[in-house]
């Protein structure tokens, strides 16, 4: 199934990336573009949406704003401060959920929620965001994974949190950075090895000595490990770094924007 690509429909807003999955009934996922009717200047033109990359913060507000009533949330996401672990938030079962005491984000790089009145959110600039659904609806949830969040667990930490039989789950990996473009050192290659020696699968060694790093692959190869099957896994179709024009990339761009995955109940 390919993603569908949409605008606004008439509301100032983030372009979308609509997953194509047989979600059930009730269950919404999007993924906001770089373009659309956002007002962040160069270099997080046009719709960044991350508080955290030096942008202004008014700026950021009003694309978040524009992002919720274009996209009909029925709450502002629960946005995370991600630090490339492998904790997850269960948005129905902590206190103060998506914001600590100080206002600030908490920190996790994944969330689930079984509340029809909370949003699950990633954001992302060549990690790879990764979303959940049970199959009847029940609980949904969101992972932030790199590379060093896929070693450390994330993946798995989601499932367990989602408290569902994996083979009751559905999953769609979002845009990331692309094998073509991801060049990694030895140690990452290791650190996938030594769990699972078939992740060389995901690895090819490049003419500079290192390796070209698959992380879709990688995921992939992690979620069968848990019993999510090869059919109930979609999308891994879109490279950040390819596409210049639809994505963020910190990799090929260094200082620029956040893109956003979210999953909600309505």
């Amino acid at each position: 199934m390919r993603e569908r690509v949409a605008g606004a429909s008439g509301v100032s807003g983030p372009d979308i990336l609509f997953p194509r999955w047989p979600a059930p009934a009730g269950i919404r996922a999007a993924f906001t573009l770089r373009t659309g009717d956002g007002v962040s200047q160069a270099p997080f033109d046009t719709c960044n949406i991350a508080a955290h990359v030096g942008d202004e913060p008014r700026a950021v507000a009003e694309n978040r704003a524009r992002l919720r009533a274009s996209l009909e949330l029925p709450a502002e996401p629960a946005w995370l401060e991600q630090v490339h672990g492998s904790r997850v938030i269960d948005l129905g079962r902590e206190d103060l959920v998506g914001s600590a005491s100080d206002g600030s984000p908490r920190a996790a790089d994944g969330v689930v929620t079984r509340l029809a009145s909370r949003v699950c959110a990633i954001q992302v600039a060549d990690c790879m965001p990764v979303l959940f659904t049970a199959a009847d609806g029940s609980v949904v949830g969101a992972a932030h994974a790199g590379w060093r969040g896929l070693a450390q667990g994330v993946l798995e930490a989601t499932v367990k949190a989602m408290e569902t039989p994996p083979e009751e789950l559905l999953v769609w990996l979002g845009p990331a950075i692309g094998q073509a473009h991801f060049e990694v050192g030895e140690e990452v290659r290791t650190a996938f090895m030594a769990v699972d020696s078939g992740a060389a699968a995901a690895f090819i060694a490049n003419p500079q000595g290192r390796w070209q790093c698959d992380l879709h692959a990688l995921a992939r190869r992690k979620l069968a490990s848990l019993g999510v099957s090869g059919p109930c896994v979609f999308g891994g179709s879109w490279c950040t770094y390819a596409d210049a024009g639809r994505f963020f990339s910190y990799r090929r761009d260094g200082r620029c924007g956040r893109m956003a995955a979210l999953i909600w109940r309505a």
